[in-house]
């Protein structure tokens, strides 16, 4: 439970405190916030809302960007965050 609500304020302050936008190869912004409909997803388990997967699908070609960052590599990276592109059927990217 502690290691969970570690996650979720890291994740959070991380979001919120980055002012830096990750440019995609197509010229579209890859803003790192919009991804908070995943959050709960992400950090217990849970299955993703639409709002979640419409937004993941929307930044797809964002996360190799998301995954080369350190600021949200670990968040991308997880086996939560991995549930939840699955759950979205979006597969993982391979970078």
């Amino acid at each position: 439970m502690k290691f969970m609500t570690l996650m979720i304020i890291t994740f959070v302050i991380v979001i919120m405190s980055s002012s830096i936008l990750i440019k995609a190869e197509e010229a579209q912004s890859c803003v790192p916030t919009d991804l908070m409909p995943c959050l709960p997803a992400m950090t217990t388990g849970g299955q993703p809302a639409k709002d979640c997967c419409d937004k993941l699908i929307e930044q797809k070609s964002c996360l190799c960007g998301y995954i080369k960052n350190p600021l949200y590599s670990m968040f991308v990276s997880s086996p939560l965050a991995r549930k939840v592109l699955e759950a979205c059927n979006i597969p993982y990217p391979s970078c």
